[in-house]
């Protein structure tokens, strides 16, 4: 089989001898929605959002996404970390058996765009099982108007049916649940997990591999949002950093909160045309923009209800930490239109420091910053998981390792390049804890954090005002406008500045250890 671009329903079903399979093409959020509500472990919220269960897995499984290796991956796939090398064997049976079982099934697929700058677009065709699932996918991606439809071609192909479970010793996967991505044929292959972040996440590993081999632009899990002057600027950060939250912002209009890329024309764009956002103690209050994107049209996943009513319970964690919503960015009052920005002014890399000893902001070097968007760092603390007893430090390379194809090294040559070109200031910024380690100092309050973005992005810390800090020699606001002089250098806010240094030198230590591996593994 020879992947080919197609615009034909007929061409598509030919192509993969679905000719005894009911094709639902294209079908609107309020069909989708209607479909959904006929299934178990579907309800309707009192806001208008429906509400499903994803199952067993609950959060994606990084450890059963697998790349096939081929010619086009062998050389070019960092094989020595996250990357699973699959055979093509495997991904031919693996595929011919997909297709044998959902013979005579019902398949709901969406035609979508991916990339809001029209040069970097790429056509994708989504088979899924469940019609919530295709929900997803409308609202994820972006929608060809009816005059580009017309002359739709996809590139790409995704196949998802949660209910095909693959078997290890004939398939050559390691557990029932699977994600393999096939780059020759140009198609993903997902079974054994409903959870639809295993749809969005392929994808974007998908386009970690293409565009910075192919395009010469940066592939980056960020979000990003532009200034009433035009100002770009971007937030990287793992999960609980503050990504979403801070970058969201009254007075500047969101460009997206998580897959963007920087093009070789110096353009910022979305790949995608939706939001995927966390609602876990979601708090009306401190998030506003996401509750109230919780209405007729969006998604919630493995939330819980309070009693006997459809009021959603935000604070439930019965079923899993990971809660979500998906909705359309149209949702949100503060967009950019189209979701495409100049080159940014300002990258922000959030970090939740959990030992307290980075500062709540810093300035970086050109150098600085790509070193710490190779080791993408934050930290765990006591109780996220069972066996954390004490924080611990947590690297992503990238801010993202898990979806990246290629080795780190690649995509940090091309941050350096382009903030380099761009003249653009890389911030670090502490969202963690100050005054001591977790159990003992305290988390800094989100206004003073928030104080300290809108003071860079109003440029209100004059040039001069920036001393270095100890052990980490990053430079660091003397003054800062609405947040207190004494919070600025965190050694000063311990109770013995001696311990400071210990702690300090401890993580720089950890730093230099994961930057280290990092080199050894480059290929």
């Amino acid at each position: 089989m020879k992947p080919q671009k197609f615009s034909s329903f007929q061409l598509f079903q030919e192509q993969h001898q679905l000719e005894k399979t009911q094709l639902f093409w294209n079908l609107s959020p309020e069909i989708l929605i209607d479909h959904s509500l006929e299934l178990p472990d579907v309800r309707r919220a009192d806001s208008g959002a429906i509400a499903v269960h994803t199952g067993r897995f609950t959060g994606r499984s990084p450890e059963n996404r697998f790349i096939v290796r081929d010619e086009i991956t062998e050389s070019r796939v960092d094989w020595s970390s996250i990357n699973i090398p699959f055979s093509k064997t495997h991904f031919e049976q693996l595929y011919l058996d997909m297709m044998a079982y959902i013979q005579k099934k019902e398949l709901y697929i969406q035609q979508v765009f991916i990339g809001g700058q029209q040069a970097h677009r790429l056509g994708l065709t989504v088979a899924t099982e469940l019609p919530w699932s295709s929900l997803f996918v409308h609202n994820m991606f972006l929608s060809p108007s009816p005059a580009e439809m017309e002359s739709f071609q996809s590139e790409w192909s995704v196949f998802c049916i949660p209910s095909f479970e693959a078997h290890p010793a004939r398939h050559g996967t390691y557990a029932p649940n699977f994600s393999v991505i096939n780059f020759s044929q140009k198609m993903i292959l997902i079974g054994g997990t409903a959870y639809t972040g295993e749809i969005k996440k392929g994808i974007f590993s998908v386009l970690n591999f293409l565009f910075p081999t192919y395009k010469n632009t940066l592939l980056m899990h960020c979000s990003v949002n532009v200034g009433t002057a035009g100002d770009t600027a971007l937030f990287f950060g793992l999960s609980g950093t503050g990504k979403t939250t801070l970058s969201s912002c009254a007075h500047r209009k969101l460009i997206g909160d998580d897959e963007h890329g920087w093009s070789r024309e110096n353009k910022i764009f979305n790949f995608e045309g939706g939001c995927y956002a966390k609602t876990i103690d979601l708090d009306p209050a401190q998030e506003p923009e996401i509750y109230q994107a919780i209405r007729p049209g969006a998604l919630l996943e493995n939330v819980g209800f309070v009693p006997d009513t459809d009021r959603v319970d935000f604070f439930d964690d019965s079923i899993t930490e990971n809660t979500r919503v998906s909705y359309p960015l149209e949702y949100l009052k503060n967009i950019q239109k189209p979701s495409v920005g100049e080159a940014p002014k300002n990258i922000f890399f959030l970090s939740c420091d959990a030992f307290g000893v980075l500062p709540p902001l810093s300035k970086l070097s050109p150098e600085q910053a790509v070193t710490q968007f190779l080791l993408g760092y934050t930290a765990k603390v006591a109780g996220t998981e069972w066996d954390i007893q004490e924080p611990q430090a947590v690297f992503s390379a990238c801010f993202g390792a898990p979806f990246m194809p290629l080795h780190p090294m690649v995509y940090g040559h091309l941050l350096e390049q382009k903030i380099k070109e761009n003249n653009t200031q890389v911030w670090l910024v502490n969202t963690g804890w100050i005054k001591g380690p977790y159990g003992v100092g305290e988390r800094i309050a989100l206004r003073y954090t928030r104080a300290l973005i809108d003071a860079v992005l109003e440029d209100k810390i004059p040039a001069s005002a920036f001393t270095t800090s100890t052990v980490f020699d990053f430079q660091i606001p003397d003054f800062c406008p609405e947040v207190p002089a004494e919070l600025l250098n965190p050694k000063q806010l311990w109770e013995n500045p001696k311990d400071y240094d210990v702690h300090a030198r401890k993580l720089k230590k950890q730093f230099g250890a994961n930057l280290q591996k990092l080199m050894e593994q480059q290929v």
